[in-house]
């Protein structure tokens, strides 16, 4: 267990800088330059992604909260959602990713929340929580700080993004999701 929480302190931690930070941030920037500065990041990043990989197995899985079965339905639902907006957010801009504002967070958002329905486990809860409260905080941090959002692009882009984000829902759900997380979707 202690694995894994430390895990999702470096996770976290190092994640937090660019978002909350933006003083500590710009000041490793200036002592390391941008190019160390993103190294570093990206390794204490994997990190700490590493130990809550390894760390999964051995956190505590005793149930906290159990939710009815027909809440799987509502996860399925929005994880189709936020798959498309995490496909708004790296297709050329649209009007989805516009009316997002920010679509990445809001699509970890989303999945976060949707993961929380169906797994009311101790690890589950401290992982998806800590995604949740994670793009949560992210998300004020940058409209606190005016971070700029995307202008409307033409539909087609939209059509994009939801061409993708359908196409790579239905790998997960029908193949990739017991690779991805050791558990196959019925």
């Amino acid at each position: 267990m202690m694995l894994f929480i430390i895990g999702l302190i470096v996770f976290f931690g190092v994640h937090a800088v660019p978002n909350v930070a933006r003083g500590q941030r710009e000041a490793l920037i200036a002592k390391l330059g941008e190019g160390p500065y993103k190294g570093l990041y990206a390794l204490t990043a994997l990190a700490g992604f590493i130990m809550m990989i390894i760390g999964w197995g051995s956190a505590d899985a005793s149930q906290i909260y159990a939710t009815p079965a027909y809440f799987q339905h509502i996860t399925y639902a929005l994880m189709l959602i936020a798959i498309i907006l995490l496909a708004a957010a790296y297709a050329p801009a649209g009007r989805i990713a516009a009316a997002a504002k920010h679509p990445m967070l809001a699509a970890v958002k989303i999945w976060a929340f949707a993961h929380l329905l169906v797994n009311g486990d101790v690890r589950s809860v401290l992982l998806f929580g800590a995604f949740l409260i994670f793009a949560v905080v992210a998300r004020i941090a940058a409209k606190r700080r005016g971070a700029p959002v995307r202008a409307a692009g033409p539909w087609r882009n939209d059509v994009i993004a939801i061409a993708v984000g359908v196409a790579v829902y239905a790998g997960i759900a029908l193949f990739l999701h017991q690779y991805i997380a050791g558990v196959a979707l019925a």
